[in-house]
């Protein structure tokens, strides 16, 4: 069982247990919430995990981790970085200039 499962397993079975660590308060905040039905526990984790990705809550965590990263893994990083911050320039030049349009 993996460290996420683990998490979940306290947060699914004892939430007063765990009502002041991180993670508690972490998806209070992004208000994810799963029901164990039938004491079937498994598919809640399964569930949990596909809801934690689709959140962003995994990314997160996962940014969080301190481990080394690759020299190649950070350029990509930087250049998508880089990539998105462009595009997101070029959206606002555009926005602005059909706005201006609209103005006069």
């Amino acid at each position: 069982m993996n460290s996420v499962a683990k998490r979940a397993v306290i947060l699914l079975t004892r939430p007063s247990a765990a009502l002041h660590s991180v993670n508690w308060e972490l998806q209070q905040w992004r208000g994810i919430r799963v029901k164990v039905r039938n004491g079937n526990l498994e598919q809640a984790l399964t569930i949990l995990q596909r809801k934690m990705q689709s959140s962003g809550i995994e990314r997160m965590i996962k940014n969080e981790q301190t481990h080394h990263i690759k020299n190649l893994e950070k350029r990509v990083l930087a250049k998508k970085n880089l990539e998105r911050k462009i595009r997101g320039q070029d959206l606002a030049r555009k926005l602005k200039a059909i706005l201006v349009k609209k103005v006069r």
